[in-house]
């Protein structure tokens, strides 16, 4: 299964390398692009749940290091919220190996 490292920017300034065991990431966010980061969380939310039910249709088990992302990210903007920083997250990047030539 393809997994892909993705870099993004919260709004404070930074950065975090993230991970997904498929694919999906690149449908719901573009590099470059800035998300508010509630709609930030509700795409990757959705995007890492639809991941680890991948995995769970090809090998039987949900990913454990998908919800492990997910409560990162969940976290890191509950943080924010309590300090009430404002802004939007940057998907800096795909990693290029996540990146399918051709």
């Amino acid at each position: 299964m393809p997994e892909m490292h993705f870099e993004i920017r919260w709004p404070d300034g930074e950065t975090q390398r993230c991970y997904s065991p498929s694919l999906i990431i690149r449908d719901y966010f573009v590099p470059g692009e800035r998300y508010p980061v509630e709609t930030f969380m509700v795409r990757a939310r959705e995007a890492l749940n639809i991941a680890s039910e991948r995995v769970k249709a090809k090998y039987g088990y949900y990913c454990s290091s998908a919800m492990d992302e997910l409560k990162q990210l969940e976290a890191r903007a509950e943080a924010l919220e309590k300090a009430e920083f404002r802004g939007s997250v940057e998907v800096v990047r795909f990693d290029p190996e996540s990146t399918p030539s051709g």
